[in-house]
């Protein structure tokens, strides 16, 4: 192998990769992480007493020796081999590194060991000796672009739906690029259409979209439109409900980074002599006309210094969601509209 499969190339083609003694799955994408195991452990553990032969560990607490003895264990039912997953395995691997080196030179015959971590550098000798002799997934996240072609191959490998161009971007707008939740939309509006039956931005509009959902957009969309109050009363609407702060900054984050993105190519436009208008812009950057006369009057009222600063304010309050900060989710979000929202803030 040259280098790792990506999850979504293992998960299209799962049987094209047979398990090795020792297995990787590597990245951020949990969503993704959680199926590539999930289909490991079907391949790997066969029968109704599968479950005796898997065991897990914590990557923090995991001690070596007893996890070479786990995986060098026999199967307690049949004659089937054993999955020992270490779990957060970052510790682990960054512990015992030269122990599992070693281990890769005679690895047991009658186990597998999964080693889930979140990175695995591509320079150290592990590394590139389980590139020879292991599987390697690379569970990183699709970039953005990517979301609206998987929505439509997994609607149609998985839920046995043909989507729409049109119809694949809209859901993603509406939900944002987390696949664990686009694949709950795609289960609901197979519910939806006949047997093989074809999802358009229609029907995609009309069924996806709860009450939260459309919340978190009349929020920003409130918000883009300079009604500050209206937009932080949605805010608490959506705090009330038990709206997780990262889960809604990831919903509005897809459209603030278009409009982020439209207004960089204006700019540059602008360096280089030559003009661009918002509409053609945002069209540039892959706005449908679905959306394009909405978001070309929230691109003007945003103004291009505001624009210019979106890219750096959705990082920050990401950083700050996730533990860079001890300021409270609620007042992170609502910086971020009153930034986005009240021109007199430069």
């Amino acid at each position: 192998m040259s280098k790792p499969l990506h999850v979504t190339e293992y998960l299209w083609a799962p049987g094209k990769c047979p398990a090795k003694e020792v297995c990787v799955l590597f990245g951020e994408e949990s969503y993704l992480k959680y199926l590539a195991f999930r289909h490991l452990r079907d391949l790997v553990l066969e029968g109704e007493d599968a479950e005796f032969s898997l065991t897990r560990f914590e990557g923090n607490s995991a001690v070596f020796s007893k996890v070479l003895e786990e995986v060098s264990t026999l199967a307690m039912f049949g004659g089937g081999k054993r999955l020992i997953v270490v779990e957060d395995a970052d510790p682990f691997v960054s512990k015992y590194r030269d122990r599992l080196e070693d281990y890769l030179e005679q690895p047991s015959k009658g186990g597998i060991l999964l080693l889930q971590v979140a990175s695995f550098p591509a320079n150290t000798r592990l590394y590139k000796k389980l590139l020879e002799t292991g599987l390697l997934v690379d569970c990183s996240p699709l970039p953005e672009r990517e979301v609206p072609g998987w929505v439509i191959r997994w609607g149609k490998q998985n839920h046995q739906i043909a989507i729409e161009q049109e119809a694949a971007e809209l859901l993603v707008s509406f939900v944002g690029p987390e696949l664990g939740l686009l694949d709950q939309e795609l289960a609901k509006l197979a519910l939806l259409v006949p047997p093989k039956g074809k999802v358009e931005a229609a029907t995609v509009e009309q069924a996806v979209g709860p009450w939260r959902t459309r919340t978190t957009f009349e929020m920003l969309d409130c918000a883009l439109a300079g009604k500050t109050a209206e937009a932080i009363r949605q805010l608490d609407n959506l705090f009330l409900a038990g709206e997780n702060p990262v889960g809604i900054l990831a919903q509005i984050a897809y459209t603030l980074r278009k409009l982020a993105t439209a207004t960089g190519t204006i700019l540059e436009a602008e360096r280089a002599g030559k003009k661009i208008a918002v509409g053609p812009a945002l069209e540039k950057v892959g706005v449908k006309k679905f959306f394009l006369g909405k978001m070309e009057a929230q691109l003007k009222q945003l103004g291009r210094h505001r624009g210019a600063k979106l890219s750096d304010w959705l990082l920050q309050a990401d950083l700050d969601l996730k533990g860079a900060s001890r300021i409270e989710p609620r007042l992170i979000l609502e910086t971020l509209l009153f930034r986005i929202s009240d021109p007199r803030l430069k």
